[in-house]
């Protein structure tokens, strides 16, 4: 990509920073608190808390030396926006603790680690793709590592590039690829939650969520005029597989007068439930957002079911598809990309294996590889509750 003026001034440019951000920096505990009074009764209150002392940075000739390491990094299953975010993150972070550390990408997800087809990521690859979507800086497959030979394989190119860890950003089946690489080898392998999904457990929300939750919104917005003007049904599919994250969230911010969603289509028959409800009699139109599944039986399924059932109603059928996974990641899945790639090296570097990396109630957390991909994600049962009552 040929860079204009304006990006390399930019590339260039060194914010100013306060001295407490600049070199090295250390800790120094001063004296101890108290409180102003009742000492003795708070103390017994607040017994690991009290007298803790206040803590000052201050700047120090003191340099820790970190040695080079190098990091593997595979990008494996379905498009995420965001990904580049992570693989940014983490070659900040390998390079914040030396210079000297290199990441390797292996092509086209865990196939390129099974057929030697790696490159080494360097700042100029790296910054041409910053912020950008796709996950084409060094692109995704659906390998399954299942195979001696496979694992063979991966092991021999990543003792041949002294790779010393494995970071893998994917949902749950490129997690559990890569926990049956790393106990075949002892490798430490690091998990990251990417997909558009948010199916993954012990991460509040997944990489490439938010934007795919956004995407569904715009078109549905878009829909809406549409219906609205001719007082038509539409039945809106989105992506989820056996999760209606996508499909309940997109129906609430969208003001979507239902959601039908794996997770209770066993439950009730919701087509049935939602035309017992009626339309929302304030509007002309109705849009009912249905999470693609072999459960639900997808929005075709309920197309043909409504003229079949329900002949009075004009029914029309949008399927988003890959729409979803494509375009610039939000500010929030940029950031969370961005903090979870840094924290996967912390991972690495605090001597965590076969943890996948997440974030809940705004801290990080290492999720065993088991947890994370045997326990089922819930669905909020309030915010089914918040759609009926919006919907009513």
């Amino acid at each position: 990509m040929t860079k204009s003026a304006l990006q390399i001034a930019r590339a260039a440019y060194q914010p100013k920073l306060p001295k407490a951000l600049k070199g090295a920096v250390k800790a120094v505990a001063g004296a101890a608190t108290q409180s102003v009074a009742d000492q003795e009764a708070i103390q017994k209150l607040f017994p690991n808390t009290y007298g803790m002392p206040l803590i000052k940075f201050e700047a120090t000739d003191e340099v820790v030396n970190f040695p080079a390491m190098n990091v593997g990094v595979i990008l494996s299953g379905g498009q995420a926006p965001g990904g580049h975010n992570v693989i940014s993150g983490i070659f900040d972070g390998i390079k914040s603790l030396n210079k000297d550390s290199k990441l390797y990408g292996f092509i086209l997800g865990p196939g390129g680690l099974v057929d030697h087809n790696y490159m080494e990521l360097t700042s100029d690859i790296i910054d041409e793709y910053r912020n950008t979507g796709g996950f084409d800086i060094i692109g995704s497959g659906r390998t399954k590592l299942e195979k001696e030979d496979q694992f063979e394989k991966g092991l021999e190119i990543l003792k041949q590039l002294d790779i010393k860890a494995l970071v893998i950003i994917g949902g749950d089946g490129s997690l559990t690829g890569a926990r049956i690489f790393a106990q075949e080898f002892d490798v430490p392998c690091v998990g990251l939650p990417g997909t558009i999904d948010n199916d993954l457990y012990g991460t509040d929300t997944t990489i490439g969520y938010d934007t795919a939750l956004n995407t569904i919104l715009d078109a549905v917005d878009k829909i809406r005029d549409t219906a609205t003007s001719h007082e038509r049904l539409f039945f809106v599919e989105v992506m989820g597989r056996d999760a209606g994250f996508l499909a309940l969230n997109g129906a609430i911010a969208s003001g979507a007068e239902a959601a039908i969603i794996p997770e209770f289509s066993t439950e009730v028959d919701q087509l049935e439930e939602f035309i017992k409800n009626g339309f929302r009699k304030s509007k002309n139109s109705s849009i009912v957002i249905v999470a693609e599944s072999e459960l639900t039986g997808g929005a075709m399924h309920f197309a043909e079911r409504v003229k079949n059932e329900y002949p009075q109603y004009d029914v029309r059928v949008t399927i988003l598809g890959h729409l979803q996974r494509g375009g610039s990641p939000t500010a929030h899945d940029r950031i969370l990309a961005s903090r979870l790639g840094a924290a996967a090296i912390d991972a690495i570097m605090d001597g965590q294996r076969n943890v996948m990396v997440g974030i809940e109630h705004d801290e990080v957390v290492y999720v065993p590889f088991t947890k994370a991909i045997k326990n089922d994600k819930p669905i909020k049962k309030d915010l089914v509750n918040v759609l009926r009552e919006l919907s009513i």
